[in-house]
Order: structure tokens, then sequence, then C-alpha cells
């Protein structure tokens, strides 16, 4: 540990790697004592051109003209209780982002419980058991079904998960089953029994900007009663559209108060929320929830590509963005995977892509967020294993078929898996 005089002649760069410095050596300090060792911020726009708004490495509040530090938006979250960890589910630079940032928090504030967007409440027992170390790796993926529950690939998640059993940290399941979202969505809160609906609230009203963000999301959804026409905020579909995704945000604020009431009520202890960049964009989905619950000291945190149009980043996006480098795939994974993130489709049958990674396989096939997929291999897609496991066992260098529903068209598209380099 150094002492006092030494660290008052450090000067500390703004970027991320110069914080991994000071947990070494400040790791017992607090965000307060740590403020003096930043260089004062600096004027944005004169490092700056036109198309890079948030340089890689740096920190920037939306909508304003300046560069900010970790310390500073530290110090600043000192008085709140959550901060919440954008993503986007597929992308490997977003989870070594949160990994960074959560080792940075550990250091000044230990007091703390990860929440994870990607385990319903039904395997709360499970993650107690994973951070207890009574679990290897491969029980804990298959007790929590993350296959079949999640989906993505494990290992853009298991350095979080590590990290957090590593340090004793308690992880807390923030999600609600599937089910319960679907059955929502389709028919409305009110046609769930209450006895059914997994101690979930009626969820806030959303904000007419809420509805905003949501129609065009919703336009992405192939819907039993979606109507053939362009759709407005007062189709009776879409508000129940809204609500099954207010249901999400509101299950996942719900949980974060438990695990906030659960901890000492010690000014240190915090909660961090890992999920999806919309679930916190503009504060619509999880922050309103969180703030009609009666949490009010919420930190918003998301990760941004600087290749991403600057016209996004304007005021009230997030607390602040940290600039990455656009995700590349540099080492082939262990097994196949397409690098998609989808959602099965109970009633309809099939699968519904939500997301297509950057350089993936399934990018190259001409896959698109929106497809339905309907076969796999010739085989007919009513089950996630029914991917999964067809997917990890194609050997390289060979073609998968796969059969999309676009719209109202059926299309035939190849996946070509890369032949082993020599």
């Amino acid at each position: 540990m150094t002492n006092n005089k030494n660290k008052h002649k450090l000067q500390i760069n703004l970027s991320m790697s110069a914080w991994f410095v000071l947990i070494v050596v400040l790791s017992s300090t607090t965000f307060a004592e740590i403020i003096p060792l930043i260089k004062p911020t600096q004027n944005l726009q004169a490092t700056l051109s036109a198309k890079q708004c948030v340089p890689v490495a740096n920190w920037v509040i939306p909508g304003k003209s300046l560069k900010t530090s970790f310390t500073e938006i530290a110090s600043r979250a000192n008085q709140h209780s959550v901060i919440l960890l954008g993503e986007t589910h597929v992308n490997r630079e977003h989870h070594r982002w949160q990994l960074q940032i959560l080792a940075a928090l550990h250091a000044v504030r230990p007091d703390m419980v990860i929440g994870f967007e990607m385990f319903p409440r039904s395997t709360q027992k499970v993650l107690d058991q994973w951070i207890a170390g009574e679990l290897s790796e491969a029980d804990f993926l298959h007790k929590t079904n993350w296959n079949s529950v999640w989906g993505t690939d494990a290992s853009l998640y298991l350095p979080l998960f590590h990290f957090a059993r590593m340090n004793r940290i308690p992880m807390r399941a923030l999600n609600i089953d599937s089910e319960l979202r679907k059955r929502v969505s389709e028919k409305g809160f009110d046609s769930v029994p209450e006895n059914e609906r997994e101690g979930v609230t009626r969820p806030a009203p959303p904000s007419p900007a809420y509805l905003d963000f949501l129609l065009p999301i919703y336009e992405l959804h192939d819907r039993k009663h979606k109507q053939q026409s362009k759709s407005n905020k007062y189709d009776p579909d879409f508000l129940r559209f809204v609500v099954g995704q207010q249901l999400w945000d509101r299950a996942m604020a719900q949980e974060i108060k438990v695990a906030l009431d659960l901890l000492d009520k010690r000014k240190s202890s915090l909660v961090v929320g890992i999920m999806g960049t919309g679930h916190i964009l503009h504060g619509f989905g999880v922050p309103h929830q969180l703030k009609d619950l009666g949490v009010n000291g919420v930190t918003a945190l998301i990760p941004w590509d600087t290749n991403k149009s600057c016209k996004q980043l304007t005021n009230g996006y997030a607390d602040a963005v940290f600039g990455l480098t656009p995700q590349n795939i540099e080492v082939p994974p262990s097994f196949q995977r397409l690098g998609i993130r989808y959602e099965m489709m109970v009633e309809q049958g099939g699968a519904r892509v939500m997301e297509v990674e950057k350089a993936s396989i399934a990018e190259s096939a001409g896959l698109l967020t929106g497809d339905i997929i309907r076969e796999i291999a010739g085989g007919a897609v009513k089950d996630t294993n029914d991917i999964v496991t067809v997917v990890k066992r194609q050997a390289p260098g060979t073609w998968l078929p796969i059969s999309v529903e676009r719209g109202k068209e059926l299309k035939q598209i190849i996946a070509k898996f890369p032949a082993l380099a020599k």
C-alpha cells in the first residue's frame, strides 16, 4: 500500500487501463480519496473528429461536449445504490468492459451484489450454490438450463460468473420465466392470475417516449394479432407487447430492490445490474420501474461501439458511455456457433432471430434480425436445443441449410462453417 504522499504524485490517465492500476494500489480507498489523482476533464471538441463522438478508451457524457473519467463517474455514483451496465448480448467486447467495471467497483465497494438478466428467478438456488463453490462450471450451466433459457455462447459470460464466485459476490437472478412474459405480451397483464405472475407487480405506466422507442422493435415481431398495415401506438396488440416488455423491466427492478433491501444499510452497499442496453436507454425501462419502486439512486453506464451513429448519443441516453473498438472475432470458438441470439415462438413454432453478431457465420450467410428460423438441417425447429445441438455438431468446412421465414416469404439460407486452418 502506498502512502498518501506517493498517492498524490500519481497522474492517472483517463483510460480504463489506468483504473486497474488504482485497484492494485488503492484497494482500500474511497472514491473521494481518488479524485485528486485524476487530471481535469478536457474539452471533447478539441480532440474529436466529426465522425468520432466517443473515442476508444474514453468516457463521454451523452449530450455534453466534455470527456469525463471513470473516477468522476464513480464519485457521483458513490451516492447511488444501483449501477446498471448495458450490453449487446453477443458482443464479447461489451462483456470484457463489464468485467473491468465490476473489478473497479468491487475494489472500493466490496459490499455488493451482481444481478443478471440472463437468469430467471427459479434458478436463484443454483446461483447461490455456484457462488458457494459447490458446482462445477458444467453443472452450473446445466442446472440453470443455460442453452434453453438464454442460448447465447456461455463463454461470453463465464468470466463474469467466475469473477463473482472468486470474490464470493452474491449473484441475483433478475429475470422471470419466458413463458410468463409471452403470456402477458400476447394477452395482457390482467389475463394472468396474480398467483401465476411470479410476484411481479403491475408495471408503472410507460412514457410516450418509451412507446416511440418500442414501436419499431414491435414491428420486427411476428405476432398472431398484429395488424397487416403499419402499426401505431394505439394498436391494442402493440400495447400488449409494451406491457410484456414492461413486465420484464418490472421484474428486474423488483429483484434489484429485493437485493438492496437484503444488503446492510451501510452507505457503501451496491447492486450492479448486468442487462441488455435496451432495458437501460434513456431511463425508459428498468430505471423507470426502479423509480416507481422508490429507488432513485441509479447510474446507467453503457458501452459504445465507435462505428455507431453519433445521432443516437443524445442527452439522457445514459449517464456515461465508454468507447470500444468494434468487435472483431480473432479466435475461433471451441465449438461451432452461428452467432445469433434468438427466442423460441412457442405457439407459432420456430425461432425468431433477435440479434446477429457482427462478422459471424450468421451474418455471412445473410441471416437478419427478425427472421424466423423454421427448419435447420432439414428438421423442424420446435425447441432451443434443435438449433444448439445441430450447430455444435457441425463439422468445420461444412454447409448447414437453414429455412427462414422473412415477412411472407420463405427463404433458404446456407451457413458455411470455415475449415480448420492448416
